[in-house]
């Protein structure tokens, strides 16, 4: 099972954490999380694992947005999760264009390597939980198990057919739910191998 023995549970945001927009998320106001999504942060958060957020934000390099603008953005981000009693331990970002040739911008796996590095996790101790292709493909990149929910471009996602092997969730907070069952059942010892 992809739940034994993870150490950090990665999240894309937008699509995943909070409801995208063609448009970007440019302002704190544009940011709405995904129903479930706050609260199921701060159920994981109650659990021994490492939270992180890894996220394009192509919308810097477009000019649609500022680097001060998603600081902002995360404040928000930060102060639901504060008042919901969650955390998250991370933020990696990649303020690059599509054409920009970075090593950072998903489906390239830099921002997932960053972290394993900073946190010093090994890839099979690691989730990594997207809606789109590109998610799943920098988390297989990285060696890491990829999650996919339905929410965002999920069941684009999905119907493609290309990730019939990933496990898939309807949301954040229905994965948040079955780590924590499997978690708390690791721990008393009863979970199977």
């Amino acid at each position: 099972m992809v739940f034994n023995n993870i150490k950090a549970v990665y999240l894309d945001r937008d699509g995943v954490v909070n409801h995208e927009s063609d448009a970007f998320i440019k302002t704190p106001e544009e940011w709405i999380p995904v129903p479930g999504a706050i609260e199921a942060i701060a159920r994981l958060s109650r659990l021994d694992v490492i939270i992180a957020i890894c996220t394009n934000q192509s919308g810097i390099a477009r000019g649609k947005f500022s680097a001060k603008s998603l600081a902002m953005i995360h404040r928000r981000l930060f102060d639901c999760l504060h008042s919901a009693g969650g955390r998250v331990d991370s933020i990696r970002y990649c303020p690059h264009g599509p054409e920009d040739n970075c090593r950072c911008r998903k489906p390239l796996p830099g921002m997932i390597l960053d972290l394993n590095r900073c946190f010093n996790v090994a890839a099979n101790n690691v989730i990594m939980v997207g809606d789109a292709a590109r998610d799943l493909e920098s988390a297989q990149a990285a060696g890491v198990h990829p999650v996919l929910v339905r929410t965002g471009r999920g069941r684009v996602t999905e119907q493609s057919g290309r990730f019939s092997d990933v496990p898939t969730f309807d949301n954040l907070d229905s994965f948040s739910r079955a780590f924590l069952t499997h978690f708390e059942t690791q721990i008393s010892g009863t979970s199977q191998p």
